[in-house]
């Protein structure tokens, strides 16, 4: 027999009843209340000030009023759509794992060719090349400025010969490269595309990054050569020949790192990088270019610094504010344009020659801050680079340091995990709104040539590096082993690389024999087309790969247009 009982409706009484036998849920002020009777008074560790590495002072507990007015939607999103606040790929790293590559070269081509078949022998996905000082500058190695530089702190190349020997033995069709190098970057890039041309490989198969950021030079690295208008008109060069010849291949990495390596705060890295992008890309559509052609082929180049979280909220931040502008102010119109693709760096400024062992543990969490941000590449610093060059066995842990976060952290398992987090958001908001003020600033001041000519990112870099500075000297910013709890008499134990004297002997010789035995006549008329063409404001990529078939040198082709651009010098900012 079944059964026919009805359910019985509750009556005003048993809701009442009901009520009084369930307290109500302690409402969230009720809450905070109780929590500020028992908490602890803040500010009482040691005497330990709670900011970030930048001085952004941090609340003691983030709760859901610092996201009141973070709406998920606008703010936060899903990864691969606007905002892109949560990475620029939907699947992340769930679907592919951001590019490892070690910055690499050394001493001769010889030796840094066989460095890097060593590193992509143990797992390193992709190349970083790391030039000398004379070659940063457009000088040979046999030049009297090159004297005691050549191959101490990168590989010296003076020609094609020498890009000939690096890249000895590697698939230029399959291997991506990242190469650091600014005033005479389109030199190299010409270099590069010659070699993988006598490989059988065209332009438009190679993938890679070159680093070509020409205002940072100005404000932070001060390697430049040209002053910066004609130094803008190369970029152009580049960007426009790579929209039209090498679809793969990011023309310019608009770099943050040494600008943060100069002393900058997270929020200065993060502003004045975006602010030296939006003028690279009003260079392109100056040259005529539609932005939609070459945007999706701009990349940027970031800092991960010490301080975890505000250096995750400053990745978050820059991919909002890229996206936006592209869209509103330049009006691009295809996806992909809005789309902040990075290469990040472990701080070199953070390691320590005092117990560099500590190092390692430093660029760890560095790297897992990078990759919680959503970067696209990852370079971890070896233990030994405050010292010198990287040895075989700091290099090599340095990238096990990376394929351990990769494959053993965890943090891969799901997309952006710290979204939602009260305090992340927070943070990245507050990142993104003094980015925005900084846009402003310079604005008002003419736009980023002219602000650099005003001495005002110079200034303000200053003034941030010796604040910093004075707080570790005071003591008021603990740097492990270096002002608390520091070793007297420790003695440095790990091997280091040292550059023999003999690779500028080497080097020198190698170029002499070069000189002798190409076309001499070649390579001067080669020259005398390149002078012309660079008087007629031509684009001179393909003038600088023809000088490159005949080994016309680094130093000969950037003397051609010294004399024509001169050399600049920068004016005083006191």
């Amino acid at each position: 027999m079944s059964d026919t009982t009805e359910t019985k409706k509750p009556t005003i009484v048993d809701k009442v009843t009901d009520a009084i036998s369930k307290p109500a849920k302690p409402k969230m002020e009720d809450l905070k209340a109780e929590w500020e009777k028992v908490r602890h008074t803040a500010d009482t560790l040691e005497g330990h000030k709670f900011i970030t590495v930048s001085s952004v002072p941090i609340k003691d507990l983030y709760t859901p009023e610092d996201m009141a007015d973070i709406d998920f939607e606008t703010e936060i999103g899903y990864p691969g759509f606007t905002p892109y606040t949560r990475g620029v790929h939907p699947s992340m790293y769930r679907r592919r794992l951001w590019t490892r590559r070690q910055f690499s070269g050394m001493g001769t081509p010889e030796q840094t060719n066989e460095r890097y078949h060593f590193l992509l022998n143990q797992g390193q996905m992709g190349l970083s090349v790391a030039f000398d000082l004379p070659t940063l500058m457009g000088y040979d190695s046999d030049h009297a400025r090159s004297k005691g530089e050549v191959g101490v702190c990168g590989v010296a190349v003076d020609s094609l010969k020498d890009m000939e020997t690096i890249f000895k033995g590697i698939d230029l069709g399959e291997i991506s490269t990242s190469m650091t190098i600014n005033a005479p970057a389109a030199i190299i890039l010409a270099f590069y595309i010659v070699v993988a041309e006598k490989k059988g490989i065209k332009p438009d198969q190679l993938r890679g990054t070159l680093q070509n950021d020409i205002l940072k030079e100005y404000i932070a690295q001060k390697e430049w050569i040209y002053p910066p208008a004609p130094s803008m008109k190369l970029i152009a060069d580049t960007i426009e020949f790579g929209t039209r010849e090498m679809p793969l291949w990011n023309t310019i990495s608009i770099s943050g790192y040494h600008i943060r390596e100069a002393g900058s705060t997270a929020v200065q890295e993060l502003a004045y990088t975006l602010a030296d992008g939006f003028a690279y890309v009003e260079a392109g559509l100056a040259r005529g270019l539609d932005v939609d052609e070459f945007a999706p082929r701009l990349s940027f180049f970031f800092n991960s610094h010490l301080d975890f979280f505000e250096e995750i909220a400053k990745y978050r931040a820059a991919r909002k504010i890229w996206a936006r502008h592209m869209k509103e102010k330049y009006g691009a119109k295809d996806p992909k344009s809005y789309l902040m693709r990075f290469h990040t760096q472990t701080a070199g400024v953070s390691l320590t020659a005092q117990q560099p062992e500590n190092n390692i543990p430093r660029v760890t969490w560095q790297a897992m801050a990078a990759a919680l941000g959503g970067t696209q590449s990852l370079h971890t610093n070896s233990m030994d680079e405050t010292l010198a060059l990287p040895s075989e066995k700091a290099a090599l842990i340095a990238l096990r340091t990376q394929q351990l976060v990769a494959y053993e952290s965890g943090i891969t398992n799901t997309i952006d995990p710290l979204a939602g987090s009260y305090f992340v958001e927070s943070l990245t908001k507050q990142t993104e709104d003094e980015a925005e003020k900084i846009f402003e600033e310079i604005e008002r001041r003419g736009g980023v040539l002219a602000a650099i000519e005003q001495g005002y990112f110079q200034r303000e870099l200053a003034k941030s590096a010796y604040t910093y500075q004075r707080a570790v000297e005071k003591g008021e910013r603990v740097v492990v082993g270096v002002n608390k709890f520091v070793m007297d008499n420790a003695e440095i134990e790990i091997p280091l690389l040292k550059i023999d004297e003999s690779v500028e002997r080497e080097q020198i010789e190698s170029l002499r024999q070069l000189k002798q035995a190409r076309d001499n006549d070649k390579v001067q008329r080669t020259l005398g087309e390149l002078k012309e063409a660079a008087e007629r404001d031509d684009n001179l990529m393909p003038y600088f790969m023809e000088c490159a078939r005949v080994y016309a040198t680094m130093g000969e082709i950037v003397d051609v247009l010294r004399d024509i651009y001169g050399e600049y010098e920068e004016p005083p900012t006191i």
